[in-house]
């Protein structure tokens, strides 16, 4: 894979870096080039992100970090069961229960939800701290609703942090997961409520509360460039004219003027070859009918 010559590998987080230092320099520089490019596309580009972390895992998969990084990578494009071995992996390797609640999260990617929720009861939880217990008790919300239990869902995102004013990193996640909980148990205005509450704390726009918003209001958005695209394509072709046989260049008076000339001499031979432009008129029916020139009865 490609790496872009302004990424160094000094970009990453210094603890990565440390960790990097049990492998050769150059080696080292190179595992540390894939992770910033891992780090880079995560969001934007899933898919290339998982490519660079494979790269990355194939140089140093003995490093917890590049474990993490591959983790985050396949859970990135939904590859759950192989993000789940690398989060093992790299919680084997640390000790750590930071992963605990995305390693949850992955089971329920499974189609496991009643793993994720037993996690969730875990002594693991006790170790996190208070952002991953947060994050914890999403998963827990989520696996209830999988499970067809929503109004549990509900209950278990009711908090002190969901009812703090304070604003912290994960403060619009939870409350648009308790938004979208309130909303599957049809409590539609306190959705609402809540869905305007995560959108005040959304200074990073890491959800669409404003679209679910407008969704409520009955706002539907028009994106402009659809709408040119529809005004073109309802805009009237030109018609066109069938093709037609070359017009003489006699103008209609020419025409009367020849007939009149050839009642006055009829039986006159007419020239070979000249083809004779025919004029219709209407009979006292109203139908129309051809009139011959110099026909005149």
């Amino acid at each position: 894979m490609p790496i872009p010559e302004d990424v160094t590998g000094e970009e990453i987080d210094k603890g990565v870096r440390q960790e990097l230092m049990s492998l050769p320099k150059t080696l080292a520089e190179d595992v540390a080039k894939n992770l910033v490019m891992v780090a880079k596309l995560l969001d934007d580009d899933p898919e290339r992100a998982y490519q660079y972390s494979r790269v990355a895992l194939r140089l140093a998969s003995r490093v917890a970090a590049v474990r993490e990084a591959a983790g985050f990578a396949s859970y990135g494009v939904g590859k759950y069961a192989e993000a789940l071995a690398e989060f093992r992996a790299a919680r084997r390797m640390t000790g750590n229960s930071d992963l605990w609640p995305v390693m949850a999260d992955c089971e329920r990617g499974m189609g496991r939800p009643e793993r994720a929720l037993a996690m969730a009861g875990e002594p693991e939880v006790q170790k996190l701290d208070r952002a991953g217990q947060v994050e914890m008790r999403m998963v827990a919300a989520g696996a209830r609703r999988d499970m067809g239990q929503a109004d549990a869902a509900v209950v278990t995102l009711q908090s002190p942090e969901l009812a703090s004013h304070a604003i912290q990193p994960w403060t619009a996640r939870l409350r648009y997961a308790y938004a979208d909980a309130l909303l599957a148990v049809g409590r539609e205005e306190e959705a609402r409520e809540w869905f305007a509450k995560a959108l005040e704390a959304d200074q990073g726009g890491t959800t669409d509360a404003s679209d679910r918003l407008a969704e409520l209001d009955g706002v539907e958005f028009v994106d402009a460039l659809d709408l040119e695209q529809e005004t073109d394509d309802e805009a009237p072709r030109p018609v066109e004219e069938p093709t037609a046989v070359e017009p003489m260049d006699a103008t209609e008076d020419a025409v009367e003027e020849e007939a009149g000339d050839e009642a006055e001499g009829e039986g006159a031979e007419e020239p070979a070859g000249e083809a004779r432009p025919v004029a219709e008129t209407t009979s006292e029916d109203g139908q129309a009918r051809p009139e011959k020139a110099g026909d005149d009865s």
